[in-house]
């Protein structure tokens, strides 16, 4: 089986929907992972909100299942925020507004169109500065997602939560970067004995292992393949520095300091790593063997789709359409020989295994929030 190519849509940030769909069509891709982020949230990087969250009902999810049948594409939904810490008003909207995405994908479908809802689980720093902080930040997830997950769960929806450590949530004045729950494997071997539902699950992104210096087919060895349902792909240069090294992150010091003695130190929260985010494939070379990653994934069996999610240096944040579109098409053709079949035009996605999404006829449903759940 050929694993298909998605977009995460976050990279069309400037676009709406019917101009990403046309930019999927010309990269040559089998779906799209379509963000829908708070519009009144307080992430500012690689965001974007590609459907109408407030008033989606089975009329608007009749019409998107045509419009992406239309275009022979799949599609997932999804938004990544801090749901179990940061400020308690904005946490409280993130978890409401993720318990509207599950609706969403009810209405689309859910598991039975493959419709899986994306999210983060957050870090709560006040729990974590105490003794036993990790514990407790698993124990206030128990609390925050066992409800979510068995809603998600009566309505045939699935929710996948991405392994960003989101090394850049905090001021650089903090000593630790990590800032979501579900960046380690320990963490997310145990967050399923916590909440044992089988309806919940991985979005894997091997760049955030790759900086941390740990192995992505070494990780993909000991994840449950049952859980884990896209792979993103990203990837990282990973920058050798004599004077913090590669383990922690690189630490706020006073600019007269760093001037005089000729050390750089943080300026900003997200370069405290010393690695430069990349795609495969385009301009730079990588830190990660990606014919080695792929092969580990179709020996344990993976079906699913590789997501590009485009982030890059010399794509995505030059903030120009041709490159973030280059960069996507020069991904494409990166994995084409590792994931799909070889014929006279090359290494194509096999017609065959296109599936055009269901149509349900799903009745309105009621939005939930979490005072109703809890």
């Amino acid at each position: 089986m050929a694993n298909p190519i998605w977009i995460m849509t976050s990279a069309f940030d400037q676009l709406n929907l019917d101009q990403t769909i046309e930019k999927a069509t010309e990269i040559g891709v089998q779906g799209l992972d379509l963000c829908v982020f708070r519009k009144d949230g307080t992430r500012d990087d690689f965001v974007a909100t590609h459907l109408d969250y407030e008033s989606f009902g089975p009329d608007q999810a009749k019409a998107l299942i045509e419009k992406f049948n239309g275009a022979q594409l799949r599609l997932s939904i999804g938004a990544f925020e801090n749901l179990i810490g940061g400020d308690p008003m904005h946490r409280l909207k993130n978890q409401n507004h993720l318990l509207k995405l599950i609706r969403m994908a009810y209405l689309l479908g859910g598991d039975e169109n493959d419709v899986k809802v994306g999210t983060f689980v957050g870090y709560n720093h006040e729990l974590g500065n105490e003794e036993g902080g990790f514990e407790k930040n698993l124990l206030e997830y128990q609390r925050i997602f066992g409800p979510i997950i068995r809603y998600a769960n009566d309505l045939g929806v699935t929710v996948l939560y991405e392994n960003c450590p989101m090394e850049g949530w905090r001021s650089s004045g903090f000593t630790g970067t990590y800032n979501n729950l579900t960046g380690v494997l320990a963490a997310r071997k145990i967050m399923y004995e916590l909440v044992p539902e089988r309806n919940h699950g991985e979005i894997y992104d091997p760049s955030h292992d790759v900086w941390q210096h740990t192995d992505p087919v070494e990780v993909i060895k000991n994840t449950d393949i049952s859980r884990l349902k896209r792979i993103h792909v990203k990837s990282t240069r990973n920058n050798p520095d004599p004077f913090w090294g590669n383990m922690y992150p690189m630490q706020q010091i006073p600019a007269e300091w760093a001037e005089k003695l000729r050390i750089h130190s943080s300026t900003n929260s997200w370069d405290r790593h010393q690695y430069e985010a990349t795609l495969p494939g385009f301009g730079l070379g990588d830190s990660m063997d990606w014919r080695a990653f792929c092969s580990i994934l179709k020996e344990r069996g993976f079906s699913g789709p590789f997501e590009i999610e485009n982030e890059a240096k010399l794509s995505k944040q030059t903030g120009k359409m041709g490159a973030i579109v280059q960069g996507c098409k020069a991904a494409v053709q990166n994995l084409a020989p590792l994931l799909w079949e070889l014929t006279d035009e090359g290494w194509c996605y096999p017609t065959r295994e296109h599936h055009p999404l269901q149509e349900f006829d799903r009745k309105a449903i009621s939005l939930v929030t979490m005072d109703d759940i809890l």
